[in-house]
């Protein structure tokens, strides 16, 4: 048999042996700085340093790629626990849940809406995965902290510290780690169905009734955005739904990005009205932090749709576009850091907007624990978990 060149043996020498595992890593960040549909395999390639031949030869695919980031997220998240003992502390179980997520805080965000891009058996399979992931921290949290909750804290625990993966806020990994796993311990502690003494029903702004043609392309995206993902909606699906052409669309909207932009912008419009009116004759910080999160709450439950589109296609608007929804939603955190480092001092401007980020988390995924079914229970619940996430 002949050997090899010197050539080829110098490169397999130089090629590292954990490839595969850098190429992962590269593109479940730019999954979730762009989005699946976004993202390109040469982005990948280049984030590896290779070529997207060389790229080709790991990953048959985009999706075959995206599907195998997920898993490892996955796979790394339940490999951390299976190292816990049986019937360990619950601060033990969320300590290894928290160093992974914020080890691999670049490259984990983007399942949290992109998973939907999945197909059924993948999504299937992932589903298990995090399901025992799931069960194994609530068998904790029902041992130190036992209320009949439905799994409840234990997803919304698992939510304050899942959000360090949706947000760059510059802060040391030990320190992150610290905030978490505090954020974490006091959703787990919390009582859901506990209710706030004088708790008045949260006014939010109308919902908005489409009175021209361009109010109603809008009103009829953001459904289809939210079901099945802004890059596979199309723009005959569109017209059809508001009886009109694809071609009539152009006279409304320049193109199908600018309706995203347009629903972007409505969302955090909607939210800062609420914010508005929820902190009118609101005095000290620490009410003004109750406020805020019953607002936010009780606005993620009533724009479920609207606010998962803002929120999942973001990343995809173009810079020009992007910029005023960032500019909103700086503003509204900025609200929330400002009164949250009055109720706590001791918390410097990063901390708290880590743990601002994290009462997002906990809305989301107990949200999703509750179906997004919008009830004065349901709304307290939540809002007394956001209240823990922040160690109020």
């Amino acid at each position: 048999m002949a050997s090899a060149s010197p050539s080829a043996r110098s490169a397999a020498a130089a090629r590292p042996r954990n490839r595969k595992q850098l190429i992962v890593e590269a593109a479940g960040q730019v999954f979730s700085e762009r989005g699946y549909h976004t993202a390109s395999m040469e982005e990948v390639a280049a984030g590896v340093g290779i070529s997207a031949a060389a790229l080709y030869r790991h990953f048959p695919n985009k999706y075959a790629l995206f599907a195998e980031c997920a898993d490892v997220m996955v796979d790394g998240l339940v490999a951390a626990l299976d190292e816990v003992p049986s019937g360990a502390t619950l601060r033990d179980v969320l300590t290894a849940i928290t160093r992974i997520t914020v080890a691999h805080r670049a490259s984990g965000g983007v399942y949290r809406w992109e998973a939907r891009y999945l197909n059924r058996e993948d999504r299937r399979r992932l589903g298990t995965k995090f399901g025992r992931l799931v069960e194994r921290v609530d068998e904790a949290v029902q041992r130190e902290h036992p209320l009949p909750d439905e799994r409840l804290r234990a997803m919304a625990a698992l939510g304050a510290i899942g959000s360090i993966t949706m947000h760059r806020t510059s802060i040391a990994q030990r320190r992150a780690e610290e905030l978490l796993l505090a954020s974490a311990l006091g959703v787990a502690a919390s009582d859901p169905a506990a209710r706030r003494p004088g708790a008045r029903p949260v006014e939010l702004p109308a919902r908005p009734v489409p009175r021209t043609r361009r109010a109603e392309i809008l009103a009829a995206s953001v459904p289809l955005f939210a079901r099945d993902g802004f890059s596979s909606v199309t723009n005959g699906q569109i017209a059809e739904a508001v009886g009109l052409t694809p071609s009539a669309l152009y006279r409304h909207y320049p193109g199908k990005i600018d309706i995203l932009a347009a629903a972007c912008l409505q969302a955090a419009g909607l939210l800062a009205q609420g914010v508005e009116q929820s902190l009118h004759e609101v005095v000290g910080p620490h009410d003004a932090i109750v406020a805020l999160a019953a607002t936010y709450v009780a606005y993620s439950f009533e724009y479920t749709e609207l606010n998962s589109v803002a929120e999942a296609e973001l990343a995809g608007l173009p810079a020009g576009l992007r910029r005023p929804v960032v500019l909103a939603q700086r503003e509204h955190i900025a609200v929330w850091e400002q009164q949250l480092r009055l109720a706590r001092p001791e918390l410097d401007p990063r901390q708290a907007r880590v743990l601002v980020h994290a009462g997002f988390g906990v809305v989301v995924e107990a949200g999703r624990r509750l179906r997004w079914q919008d009830s004065p229970d349901h709304l307290e619940a939540v809002t007394a978990l956001v209240l823990g996430a922040l160690g109020l």
